[in-house]
């Protein structure tokens, strides 16, 4: 075999041939050794792994085939400077990189790219460094790789859980980076990550560094910081305190889209509010979702619900505790009675409402009263601290969440069907009760029509609502994929009608909900496409993320 020939990888991206590729791929080898790039030729090495050890080549949660996106190699750059020289190179062939940081996108495509043939750059598995954590302004910075249970443990090593909390996802093991980017949310006051972050720094198509906000002011020169590179040289002192900056404000351009790989990011941290408690109010009917939720709404927007609180489906909570197969014989979708009896069983609601007080005792006494004689208005509502609640419970889990400690244990709620994988469906809705029981109908019957068991559960913003619907399905079942790929498209276009749109999705449907968002004969693409062509005329960076394609591409033919 010629030199030019040496890796035929399963997966070549488009109009890349075999010796380019051998080319790019043995000078990005000499540029960060051979121990650095895995190049994908045989299907032995498409592994769907776990969440603990995830796989970085497809999506472990395949809806559609196994290898529909697949990588043709995973490089894992050492430092700022390797990826900076791996875009240069990808340019000169306009060959498409697809960025992670940890591959834990669960649920929305995991590492995969939406171009297979596109080489993954695995950002976090060298560069996953805490580069600081600053106790008086209650920030940090991180690179790529640094996980929510890195940070924490950092901040208990440190012995500084005393003094500043994170704030985590229901998942602990997925990059703080990556996460804010993709727009992800966590439980406590400090839960939504992209607002509470402060300073980026970026790598554009052209390989050129970016520092955003007051990031981009110099730090003082110093005789010690003479001649390092820019990505060594110090943060302005200011740049994790200050996001916006001067002039126009372009962090938000970098959150899931094609423009840019980030470095680094500052986040804030929440300083120890000096006192905390968890609780859970169960709901008993279906139907009292709507007045829960107007109940909700003054309680959010005035604040005496300090963290971002979420009402989750009996199913949900059931999910977690047992498999499917533990509380029922049935394969078909549980109807009412079977859903009253797992109430029943675990001593839960039809519906099941999570939240925490922070604070002083005083503030904490205050603050529940408010609260408990609020959702006293729903016949039959119960009130339950940790304490009350079997060892096993949500509640305990929701305890360590809501106060920033990382757990594992949400997780088990894939493993509601044998071979369980899942798709996450997001849309967003007003906090009205009516807006909820509609997208509760809405979801809901679709799903039993694909022969699924509805799973979800509401996440409170300030003033709107993620309903995170939970597809969970038999990825070994190839009707049963084809059934849960066509629920997704059918709810995106059943709440896109009633007006609502989708914060985040499945690479499998980024072309369809972009579609949606076509206010105006679609301006809103179009001026991404437009900053699109113009920072990347190479159409190198994660072409088609989002539904944001470049020019090379013809999107028509490229959308599913």
């Amino acid at each position: 075999m010629s030199d030019s020939h040496k890796f035929t990888p399963l997966a070549l991206p488009p109009k890349v041939t075999l010796a380019d590729f051998n080319k790019f791929i043995e000078e990005i080898i000499t540029l960060v050794g051979v121990e650095n790039v895995d190049i994908i030729t045989s299907k032995d090495q498409i592994d769907d792994k776990s969440y603990m050890d995830p796989t970085y080549t497809h999506d472990p949660h395949h809806v559609m085939e196994q290898d529909y996106f697949l990588a043709s190699a995973v490089v894992a750059p050492r430092k700022v400077s390797d990826v900076q020289a791996i875009v240069r190179l990808a340019n000169t062939l306009s060959f498409p990189l697809w960025p992670i940081s940890i591959g834990r996108n669960s649920g929305y495509g995991g590492a995969a790219p939406r171009v297979s043939g596109s080489l993954v750059l695995n950002m976090g598995k060298n560069m996953n460094k805490i580069l600081e954590v600053n106790v008086e302004g209650a920030y940090c910075l991180v690179e790529p790789g640094v996980t929510f249970q890195m940070l924490y443990d950092y901040l208990v090593a440190n012995n500084l859980q005393d003094k500043l909390w994170i704030d985590t996802p229901d998942i602990g093991g997925g990059s703080v980076l990556g996460n804010t980017m993709e727009r992800g949310v966590g439980y406590t006051p400090y839960g939504d990550h992209w607002m509470m972050h402060s300073g980026m720094e970026v790598i554009l198509p052209n390989g050129e560094l970016l520092r955003t906000g007051m990031g981009a002011l110099p730090d003082p020169s110093r005789p010690e910081t003479a001649g390092l590179k820019p990505e060594d040289q110090p943060w302005n002192k200011t740049a994790q305190l200050f996001n916006y900056g001067f002039g126009p404000y372009v962090d938000g351009i970098f959150t899931q889209s094609n423009f840019g790989i980030v470095t680094k990011l500052g986040m804030w941290l929440m300083p120890n509010p000096g006192g905390y408690q968890s609780y859970l109010v169960t709901i008993p009917r279906e139907e009292d979702l709507k007045l829960a939720v107007d109940i909700i709404r003054p309680l959010r927007l005035n604040m005496a619900l300090q963290n971002v609180p979420t009402i989750r489906h009996i199913l949900m909570d059931a999910a977690v505790m047992g498999s499917k197969k533990e509380y029922t014989s049935k394969t078909e979708p549980l109807g009412e009675e079977d859903l009253d009896a797992i109430a029943k069983k675990l001593k839960l609601g039809r519906w099941n409402f999570y939240g925490a007080l922070y604070g002083p005792e005083p503030i904490r006494n205050a603050l529940w009263t408010a609260v408990k004689e609020a959702f006293s208005a729903i016949p039959g509502a119960q009130f339950f601290f940790p304490e009350d609640t079997p060892e096993n419970s949500v509640l305990r889990i929701r305890h360590k969440t809501m106060q920033g400690i990382p757990t594992y244990d949400e997780l088990k709620w894939i493993d509601w069907l044998p071979n369980g994988a899942h798709l996450f469906f997001s849309p967003i809705a007003p906090v009205q009760g009516k807006d909820a029981m509609e997208q509760y109908a809405v979801t809901k019957k679709r799903c039993h029509e694909a022969g699924l068991d509805f799973i979800g559960t509401f996440t409170i913003g300030m003033r709107e609502m993620h309903h995170i619907v939970c597809i969970v399905f038999n990825k070994k079942d190839a009707a049963q994929k084809k059934k849960a790929h066509w629920l997704i498209k059918t709810l995106i276009d059943d709440c896109a009608a009633k007006g609502w749109g989708e914060y985040r999705t499945h690479l499998a449907v980024m072309d369809q909900i972009m579609g949606t968002y076509n206010w105006n004969d679609g301006a809103f693409l179009k001026f991404n496409e437009l900053l699109k062509n113009a920072i990347d005329p190479n159409g190198i960076m994660a072409p088609g993320k989002s539904g944001v394609w470049p020019r090379q591409y013809q999107k028509n033919q490229w959308k599913l």
